[in-house]
C-alpha cells in the first residue's frame, strides 16, 4: 500500500522540552493516506492530533525533536530544505487551521491574501490572480465576491472567514488538505456547511484530505478511514465503516458514547470519560488508556499493547481486551 499512498508518516515521534522533563507529543505513529481519500483523525484535546499535522507540514516549534520519516509525493518531507518546503507548501500541500481569525493577516484585505497566494505559487498576473480570486470565493459559498475582496477579516463573520481559509487553501488545487478542526467555535449549521464544503470540493477535485476532529460523528459519514488517538498514539484505526460497525479499543467506544443523541429526552446527561489523560511527561509503564478503562486487567498496567491487526482487512487495535472478543463480549 506504501508505493501508492500519496502521504506515508513512518515512526514518527515528535517531542517537546518542558521545565518538567521531555514532552513526547506523538508516539511512534504510523499513517497512510491514497490519493484521492480522506482520513479521520481522532481524539480529545491533547492527544496529539494537531501536533501531527503540524510535524506532517513540517511547522514544529524550533525546540520540538521529530524522528520517523513523513514520506510525499516521493519526497521525505523532513530532509527538504526550508525553501523547497516553502514552495511546497500551498502549492501540493495545504493546511485549514482551527481559527481563521490568527491564521488570517488581520491588516491585508482578503483580496490580497488570496492574489499573493496564486501570484507566489501559480505566478499569475494582477489581473487573472484577481479575477481567478473571486472564482474561488463563490466556489467556497461567499456571495458578492468581488466586495469580500475588498475587506478585512474583522469585517466577515466566523463561517465566512472558514470559508476564505478553506478558498486560500484551495486555491492552488493541493494534493492534499490538512483541516484542523476546521469547525470550532461555529455554530451547529454553519459547521454543518463548512464539512459538507470540504468533502465537495475534496470530491469535486480528487485531492487527498486529512479531517483532524474530537468527534467521531463529524468523521462518520465524510471519510474513508478513521485514525483514533490516545496520548500520543494510534489505537485504533480501520476504514470508517467498519470501525462503526465493530470497534474494538474501549476508548473509541467512550467517545462514540460521549456524542449527544438526537432521540434522548431533555437533560439527559452525556456519559463523560472518568478521569484524565496521562501527563505526557511522565508516560505510564503500560497502556497509556488503563487507568480510565473499565476493562482494564493485570496485564494492562504492565505493558503497552501493540497495533494489532483486527479480523477485518486493515483494522488494528492496541488493546489486550478489545470489545467484543474478551472482556467486551456482549456489550
Amino acid at each position: 500500500m506504501s508505493e501508492q499512498a500519496l502521504l506515508s508518516v513512518e515512526d514518527a515521534s515528535v517531542e517537546l522540552p518542558t521545565p518538567r522533563g521531555n514532552l513526547r507529543a506523538v508516539d511512534h505513529v504510523d499513517l497512510t493516506i491514497g490519493a484521492g481519500r480522506t482520513l479521520g483523525v481522532v481524539g480529545e484535546s491533547g492527544c496529539g492530533k494537531t501536533m501531527l499535522s503540524r510535524a506532517i507540514l513540517q511547522l514544529l516549534p524550533k525546540k520540538a525533536k521529530l524522528s520517523g520519516r513523513v514520506m510525499f509525493d516521493g519526497q521525505d518531507l523532513v530532509r527538504l530544505d526550508p525553501e523547497r518546503l516553502r514552495k511546497l507548501r500551498g502549492r501540493s500541500l495545504a493546511v485549514v487551521f482551527q481559527d481563521p481569525m490568527t491564521s488570517l493577516n488581520p491588516v491585508l484585505t482578503i483580496g490580497t491574501q488570496l492574489i499573493e497566494t496564486l501570484q507566489e505559487h501559480l505566478e499569475l498576473d494582477g489581473v487573472a490572480a484577481r479575477k481567478r480570486s473571486a472564482e474561488l470565493l463563490a466556489a467556497v459559498g461567499i456571495p458578492a465576491p468581488e466586495q469580500r475582496l475588498t475587506q478585512y477579516p474583522h469585517q466577515l463573520s466566523g463561517g465566512m472567514r472558514q470559508r476564505v481559509a478553506i478558498a486560500i487553501a484551495l486555491s492552488c488545487e493541493p494534493k492534499l488538505l490538512i483541516a484542523d478542526e476546521p469547525t470550532t467555535a461555529l455554530d451547529v449549521t454553519i459547521q454543518a456547511q463548512i464539512l459538507d464544503l470540504l468533502a465537495r470540493e475534496q470530491r469535486r477535485r480528487h485531492m487527498a484530505m486529512i479531517l483532524i476532529t474530537h468527534d467521531l460523528g463529524v468523521v462518520a459519514g465524510r471519510t474513508d478511514e478513521v485514525a483514533v488517538m490516545y496520548a500520543g498514539r494510534v489505537v485504533e484505526r480501520a476504514p470508517t465503516p467498519e470501525l462503526f460497525k465493530r470497534m474494538r479499543m474501549p476508548y473509541t467506544e467512550a467517545l462514540l458514547a460521549a456524542i449527544p443523541k438526537i432521540d434522548a429526552a431533555p437533560h439527559t446527561p452525556l456519559p463523560a470519560i472518568s478521569g484524565r489523560p496521562p501527563d505526557p511527561t511522565r508516560p505510564l509503564q503500560g497502556c497509556s488508556f488503563s487507568p480510565r478503562c473499565r476493562y482494564a486487567a493485570g496485564r494492562c498496567y504492565q505493558e503497552k499493547p501493540p497495533l494489532a491487526v483486527a479480523e477485518a482487512p486493515g483494522h488494528l487495535y492496541a488493546c489486550f481486551h478489545p470489545i467484543g472478543i474478551m472482556a467486551g463480549a456482549g456489550t
